[in-house]
């Protein structure tokens, strides 16, 4: 697998801010706004050949920590609920999907439909929406903009983390 997207110091970056070395890493999807990795983006199989879906993988402690506080608040519940009954919302979240699984597969197809997160389905990881939704910009994955804005609300002093 080609690494030379990485360099070395964004990789020690992403093992310090892990607490281990990082699998099946391709490239970094996002920085903050001092320019440290917040989100990378991983080959489809790991080294050993392991299927690996999460595209996209939040690396930032801090967004971590906070993607975490919304899970356990039952954010995603109310999220799955919304996508339940909006349309709108719910075909939105299908384009995410299906831009998701066609990013994968251009690096490797897995030869699933499976995406990441639930997508299209339900709302299950919110570390990896707000990951896709970082590293792609606004407007493409809406349960990860929304988590990203309530971030910058309820932890104004981690805005820095969301350069987009």
């Amino acid at each position: 697998m080609d690494t030379s997207l990485v360099s070395e110091a964004d990789r020690e970056c992403v093992r310090r801010q892990l607490g281990r070395p990082p699998r099946g890493l391709h490239a970094i999807a996002a920085r903050d706004a001092s320019g440290e990795p917040t989100v990378v983006q991983t080959w489809p199989r790991l080294e050993d050949g392991t299927p690996f879906p999460t595209l996209y993988y939040l690396t930032a402690p801090d967004l971590t920590a906070h993607a975490s506080t919304f899970e356990a608040e039952g954010l995603m519940k109310e999220m799955q609920d919304r996508l339940a009954t909006d349309a709108e919302l719910a075909e939105v979240y299908r384009r995410a999907h299906e831009s998701y699984l066609a990013e994968r597969d251009a690096l490797e197809s897995l030869g699933t439909d499976v995406s990441a997160g639930g997508m299209p389905d339900r709302v299950k990881c919110l570390h990896v929406h707000i990951a896709h939704a970082l590293a792609k910009g606004p407007g493409v994955n809406p349960f990860g903009d929304e988590a990203i804005d309530l971030i910058a609300e309820r932890w104004p002093e981690h805005r820095y983390l969301l350069a987009r």
